[in-house]
C-alpha cells in the first residue's frame, strides 16, 4: 500500500518540476525577446546619428580622429574580459529604462532648439542605458570610464569649435615666431601671418591652428591613461598635459614648415605640413607623454616604497647596532 501511494507521488512531483521549468523557460525566454526587441528599436531609432557622426568623420578633418574611439573602445573592452567574466550579470531595468528616457528627452530638445551636438552625445548616453539594462550594475561600473572615452569620438559643438580654433591660432602664431626669432630667424607678425626674411608669406589658417592635433592627442592620452596602472590623480595630470603637448608639437611643426618656406620653397614647406608633419607629430606626442610618466616616477616616491626604505634603514642599523656589541663583549670579557 505504502509503496502504491508513492508510486502516485512520483509523478505528480514530476510533472510540478517540470511545470516549474517551463514557467522559468518562458520567463527567460520572454525577458531575453523583451531585450532583443529594444536592442533593435535603439539601434534603429540612433541610426540616423550614427550616420550623421560618420559624415562629420570624413568631412572634417579636425575629428577625422573621433572615427578611432570606437575601436579603441572595443579593444578597451577585449582588454578588460577577465574582469568582466567575472562580474554577475543582473539586468537593471529600471536604470537602464530611465537612462533612455533621458537620452530621448535630450534627443528632443536637440531637435527642437536645432542643437546636432547634443543628439550626438545623447548616442553616447544611450548606449550605457543599454549597458545598464541588459548588463546590469556591475558591468556597467566597470566599464563606466570606456563608457566616458566614448563621448571624445563626438565633435565639439561649433560653439566651443570657435572659440577654441581662434585662441590655438594665435597662441601657434605668437610661439612659431618666439622660438624662430630665438633661433636667429628673421621674422615678423601681422595678425596670423608670419613674414619670413620680410618677404616671404606664411598664413596660419584656421586648419593650422593645431585642433585636429589637439582631438588626437587628447584621444591618445585618454588611451594610455587608461592602460596605465597609476593613482587616479596622475592619470588626470596626464589627461590634461595633452592640451599643452598638442600646443607644443604644433608650433614645432609650423617652425619646420617656415624653415622649409625660407630654405627650400612655398610648395614643398605646404606639402610637409599637410602630408608628412601631422603624422610626424604623433610618435613626438607619445614620448612626451611617456617622458611625463617617468618625471613623475623620479619626483614622486609612493608610500610603499617609503615605507620598505626606513624598514630596510631600520635593519641596517639594527644590524650594524648588534655588530658592534658582538666586538665589545669580545674585546672586553
Amino acid at each position: 500500500m505504502k509503496r502504491t501511494v508513492a508510486n502516485h507521488r512520483e509523478p505528480r512531483q514530476k510533472l510540478q518540476h517540470v511545470s516549474y521549468v517551463n514557467r522559468v523557460w518562458d520567463s527567460g525566454l520572454a525577458v531575453i525577446l523583451a531585450t532583443l526587441a529594444l536592442l533593435i528599436i535603439t539601434a534603429w531609432s540612433y541610426w540616423p546619428i550614427g550616420r550623421d557622426l560618420l559624415i562629420a568623420w570624413q568631412s572634417d578633418d579636425d575629428y577625422s580622429a573621433g572615427q578611432l574611439v570606437p575601436l579603441v573602445a572595443m579593444f578597451l573592452l577585449w582588454h578588460e574580459r577577465k574582469r568582466l567574466a567575472g562580474c554577475f550579470l543582473k539586468p537593471c531595468w529600471a536604470g537602464g529604462i530611465a537612462l533612455l528616457l533621458l537620452a530621448e528627452a535630450a534627443r528632443i530638445f536637440g531637435l527642437l532648439f536645432i542643437r546636432p551636438s547634443a543628439e550626438r552625445y545623447v548616442l553616447v548616453l544611450a548606449v550605457a542605458g543599454l549597458v545598464l539594462m541588459v548588463a546590469g550594475v556591475q558591468v556597467f561600473r566597470r566599464i563606466l570610464w570606456i563608457l566616458l572615452f566614448l563621448l571624445l569620438m563626438v565633435p565639439l559643438p561649433s560653439m566651443v569649435h570657435n572659440r577654441l580654433s581662434a585662441p590655438l591660432r594665435t597662441i601657434a602664431t605668437t610661439g612659431s615666431v618666439f622660438v624662430l626669432e630665438a633661433f636667429g630667424a628673421t621674422v615678423s607678425r601681422q595678425g596670423n601671418v608670419m613674414i619670413l626674411n620680410e618677404t616671404t608669406p606664411m598664413a596660419v589658417a584656421e586648419a593650422c591652428s593645431g585642433l585636429r592635433m589637439l582631438t588626437a592627442f587628447v584621444i591618445v592620452a585618454a588611451f594610455v591613461a587608461y592602460m596605465v596602472k597609476r593613482p587616479r590623480w596622475q592619470k588626470a595630470v596626464l589627461l590634461l598635459s595633452s592640451i599643452p603637448v598638442a600646443v607644443a608639437c604644433n608650433i614645432v611643426r609650423l617652425c619646420v614648415t617656415a624653415v622649409l618656406f625660407m630654405l627650400v620653397s612655398a610648395e614643398v614647406g605646404q606639402k610637409f605640413f599637410h602630408d608628412f608633419a601631422g603624422l610626424a607629430m604623433m610618435p613626438v606626442a607619445a614620448l612626451l607623454l611617456f617622458a611625463e610618466l617617468r618625471l613623475m616616477d623620479k619626483l614622486i616616491v609612493s608610500e610603499p616604497t617609503l615605507q620598505q626604505e626606513r624598514t630596510s634603514y631600520d635593519t641596517r642599523l639594527a644590524a650594524g647596532a648588534g655588530g658592534k656589541q658582538v666586538k665589545r663583549r669580545k674585546k672586553y670579557p
